[in-house]
């Protein structure tokens, strides 16, 4: 790709966190191939999936591959400022474009403004200016037109009642839908007719007498024929097995406990009395046609009033009358032209006889002849489709300001989730689940499979959460989904990509992990006592039930052992507290709330550091690559903006209907709340007078004990000996 040079003044904005060109000219539509590909937003997106007008972003995808890239954009805003002369008029959106701003200085624009006079001509409108609804009905346009440019012609067409007929009745056969909306007949449509007139006259003329067999009669003669003619093969077949084995003609002869195991009216048995054979076998092979099967009589006199069959018929005879047909049957296998035949050999030979082939022909060469003024034709619903979109589909291309816009939508917005009390309006259409992928975007992401039996719709959608509590989300939760147009869906969470919403659910977060731990340790504990007492249980009711041994006596040391380990933990409990209040005692007030709020932080701190590192690089990019687009720069969502595409449920400030009641309640509150602070005061005030005095205070744990005097050393004294006696001799205490 050639490098281009930035030599337009391009002026520059900061939007959603990110330094983006910024579009406010028609010049700059103008220059947009001299954008470096470096500062586009996106380099790509789909055609399918978008709110945004199809029309529209057909005509940008100039190769239709599904995908609109920088090089279609740019061609198509130097297209468009090229027919029109105030480019800056693209900003504004209209859907009606005035005479005036189309730029005759070019042939295009020249061009563009003769069909679009001609357009309303067609219309029977008088004004100087087109809308996008005077272009987008083309057969309305083409309706009173003769010719049109697209090599099919109709009855229109034609300046002679035969001729129109003609068109009509080869439409008849085989048409093709014209610009106008009648059906019409093309160049090889009239070849193909022609050809079969030909062919279908020449099959006619090959069917001579020496085919017809039986003149007139000979198509239902065959039809007689072909209906017994495997039935009279089986007759022969059964007659030739008892001329090999007479013992085989029971067997081969009418099943006689068949026939008899038919109850009620046999007359409405013919299906079953048809299997059995055409009549009955001998082994001279003879077939008397006044002697067969009841329910093949019919048929068999049909064919004998045809054909003209003896009464007593022969292997040899059948196939000659079988023979008869040899010629008729490759007749009608040669047929051509068939598609014809419904007009009448007569008719066809007429048209054959006019021989109006090149006059239709020169008829289509007419109608190819406008071909360019009405692709002109054409292209004026192009440019007035791009006039009125291009400019909003600029902005969620280059710049992403519609996204960014608190009155306007992105073109990738679906539309709004409603879920677990809150609404999200950044839900994008995807393919499917793609967590892996859109976890780079650090965003909070329900994918959603959304269902309309009433629309016979379903798709998926990445719904993107910014704001509110996420304890209640789980995969397989039902949500409903409105799109753009308002109609509803049902949502249903299929995935989930986790990471963190805001600030203040992260500082929560691991209390409620411990919380969440905690719980499922009881849970699981209490689960595995039930079991085992119930087991207990079960097994004491089914020994006192069979009469065995009494169960166990009760063990008081056992239970004093259970006693004690609970005393035990419990002093470790109050050790533990009595060494908090140790650890406090001495302190202020205040410094015990700083203490507080370290060990606090110290707990939530990393989460919270986490979360606020991913909250400021939260990036829809990755969601939308996700999505098949190819998006250039970053797509920041901050908290402050992500409050603004999430809206909480608000709930009113309840009030009661009975003022005496309102009171009644608040004085209720009132004391509940006072008779808790003087509880959990007097609480406090307990638990620090009893654990207060079995812990020595910090700062007195620390101080060096008092020196004490030591007195002047006595004379030892000679001990009494009858004392000393008498204290070895009395018992130790």
């Amino acid at each position: 790709m050639k490098k281009t040079s930035q030599t337009y003044p391009w002026k520059f904005a900061s939007v959603g966190g990110a330094v983006r060109v910024n579009i406010q000219s028609g010049e700059d539509i103008r220059h947009l191939g001299e954008l470096d590909r470096k500062l586009w937003t996106v380099l790509s997106c789909p055609t399918q999936g978008l709110e945004f007008d199809e029309t529209t972003l057909k005509y940008i995808d100039v190769d239709k591959d599904g995908k609109i890239r920088v090089d279609e954009v740019v061609k198509t805003a130097q297209w468009l400022t090229r027919v029109i002369k105030d480019a800056d008029s693209l900003l504004k959106g209209s859907d009606t474009l005035e005479f005036s701003n189309f730029n005759e200085a070019d042939p295009d624009g020249a061009r563009l403004l003769s069909s679009a006079r001609q357009i309303l001509r067609n219309l029977g409108l008088e004004k100087e200016s087109i809308s996008a609804e005077d272009t987008s009905d083309n057969t309305k346009i083409f309706a009173d037109t003769k010719f049109n440019g697209d090599g099919i012609i109709t009855p229109a067409s034609a300046d002679e009642e035969p001729t129109a007929k003609l068109i009509e009745a080869i439409a008849g056969i085989a048409s093709a839908t014209d610009r106008s909306g009648v059906p019409g007949i093309t160049a090889d449509h009239i070849e193909a007719f022609y050809a079969a007139c030909a062919d279908f006259k020449a099959w006619k003329e090959a069917g001579t007498k020496e085919v017809f067999p039986f003149g007139d009669k000979t198509a239902d003669a065959l039809a007689a024929v072909e209906a017994l003619k495997d039935k009279v093969a089986d007759y022969f077949m059964r007659c030739k097995l008892i001329g090999f084995d007479e013992a085989t003609s029971a067997a081969l002869d009418v099943n006689v406990d068949k026939i008899a195991a038919i109850e009620g009216n046999l007359a409405a048995a013919q299906d079953q009395i048809g299997a059995q054979p055409l009549a009955k076998p001998s082994k001279d092979g003879k077939l008397k046609l006044d002697a067969v099967n009841p329910a093949w009589k019919a048929a068999v006199d049909a064919m004998k009033a045809l054909v003209d069959a003896p009464k007593v018929l022969d292997e040899a005879s059948w196939n000659d009358i079988l023979g008869k047909f040899g010629p008729y049957c490759a007749w009608v296998g040669a047929k051509k032209g068939g598609e014809v035949e419904a007009l009448g050999l007569e008719c066809i030979e007429t048209i054959l006889k006019e021989d109006k082939k090149a006059a239709l022909l020169e008829l289509i060469e007419k109608d190819k002849a406008e071909e360019a003024n009405a692709l002109s034709i054409e292209e004026v619903g192009k440019l007035v489709n791009l006039y009125k979109n291009f400019y909003r589909f600029l902005n969620n291309y280059v710049v992403l300001a519609d996204f960014y816009d608190p009155e306007k939508k992105a073109i990738f917005q679906a539309g709004r989730l409603y879920i677990d009390q809150r609404s999200t309006d950044l839900c994008v259409k995807v393919a499917g689940p793609s967590p892996e992928i859109s976890s780079l975007s650090g965003m909070y992401i329900l994918y959603c499979a959304c269902t309309s039996e009433k629309l016979g719709k379903s798709f998926n959608i990445a719904a993107v959460l910014t704001d509110g509590d996420v304890d209640g989300l789980r995969e397989g939760k039902n949500a409903v989904f409105y799109d753009r147009e308002g109609n509803d869906y049902t949502a249903k969470v299929i995935a989930i990509v986790d990471n963190p919403i805001s600030v203040r659910q992260a500082f929560w977060s691991p209390y409620k992990k411990v919380a969440r731990m905690i719980n499922d340790r009881i849970d699981k504990k209490a689960a595995e006592k039930n079991e085992k007492s119930m087991a207990g249980l079960t097994a004491a009711t089914n020994t006192a039930a069979d009469g065995k041994a009494p169960a166990a006596p009760f063990d008081i040391a056992k239970y004093a052992g259970i006693f004690a380990a609970v005393g035990m933990a419990v002093g470790l409990i109050g050790a533990a507290l009595a060494g908090v209040v140790a650890a406090l005692k001495g302190i202020t007030w205040w410094q015990a709330l700083i203490i507080i709020a370290v060990v606090l932080l110290l707990i939530s701190g990393p989460s919270m550091f986490i979360a606020w590192r991913k909250l400021r690089r939260r990036d829809l990019g990755p969601v939308l690559n996700a999505n098949g687009w190819a998006i250039n720069a970053k797509a920041l969502v901050n908290t402050k903006f992500g409050k603004t595409l999430t809206s909480l449920a608000k709930f009113p400030k309840l009030t009661a209907v009975d003022e005496n009641a309102r009171k009644a309640r608040n004085r209720r509150r009132f004391w509940c709340c006072f008779c808790g602070l003087i509880i959990a005061a007097l609480l406090c005030l307990w638990l620090f007078n009893f654990l207060a005095p079995k812990c020595p205070s910090p700062l007195k744990r620390y101080q060096p004990a008092p020196v004490e005097e030591v007195a002047p050393a006595e004379e030892p004294v000679e001990a009494d000996a009858e004392a000393l006696v008498e204290a070895e001799e009395s018992p130790a205490e």
